[in-house]
């Protein structure tokens, strides 16, 4: 993670505003930080001190068990919160989110303006209005899980997940996030791959072909 300099600052404060989220000035709290591909955002099990807005990037919201394994609850793309439920609710932990590509965050640091936060109706307004779309979104993505074929949803998990074309997701939590069983998604994989639509090598798939997953994703958008 890097605190970018006061020119960076504002320039990426400027070109994705959210001052109109805010009942007061929000500018003179806001920071901003860069992330690199992999790089952690909140750690499980950490309390995070800041709220902040991924304006740029993608990352995976994930939790570990007591058993040791990993399940993926949603990917995060921009623009959107994080930490908004530990604003909320201080003593509540985070769970894992780790970015999927280089990212860059605005944060709103909780010592500097918390109670302001609480305490403002436009602010409260936006969070609520945020969560239900949040809530309604995965709430999509089950009934998708039981109303589409896989081909479809995995066209649109490849999209979701790639980074410059190239897709390396691991297996087993794919198949726990989209309700599948491994050998169907294995067979999926080697379908995309006859057919063109990827590429496989030893660290994962490069995809060839967008325009046709977009057109299988595309079935399965609201």
């Amino acid at each position: 993670m890097k605190k970018l300099a006061y020119d960076e600052a504002i320039y990426y404060i400027n070109k994705y505003p959210i001052t109109q989220y805010f009942s007061f000035d929000i500018t003179p709290f806001i920071h901003v930080y860069e992330f690199e591909k992999g790089e952690f955002i909140f750690q499980e099990q950490s309390h995070p001190d800041a709220l902040y807005y991924m304006i740029e990037g993608k990352a995976k919201l994930y939790i570990t068990h007591k058993n040791g394994k990993i399940s993926l609850i949603e990917f995060l793309t921009s623009p959107t919160f994080m930490g908004e439920i530990e604003l909320l609710n201080e003593a509540r932990y985070s769970k894992g989110i780790q970015t999927v590509t280089q990212t860059i965050c605005l944060a709103i640091h909780f010592r500097d303006v918390k109670d302001k936060l609480l305490a403002d109706p436009v602010f409260l307004k936006k969070i609520c209005l945020f969560l239900s779309s949040k809530t309604m979104k995965i709430t999509a993505r089950y009934t998708q899980n039981q109303a589409y074929p896989l081909e479809n949803r995995l066209a649109s998990f490849i999209l979701l997940t790639s980074d410059n074309d190239f897709y390396k997701e691991k297996h087993t939590e794919v198949c726990e996030y989209l309700g599948v069983s491994y050998r169907h998604l294995l067979f999926v994989l080697a379908k995309f791959t006859e057919a063109g639509y990827l590429t496989k090598n030893n660290r994962g798939y490069i995809l060839n072909d967008r325009k046709t997953l977009e057109q299988l994703a595309l079935e399965i958008q609201y």
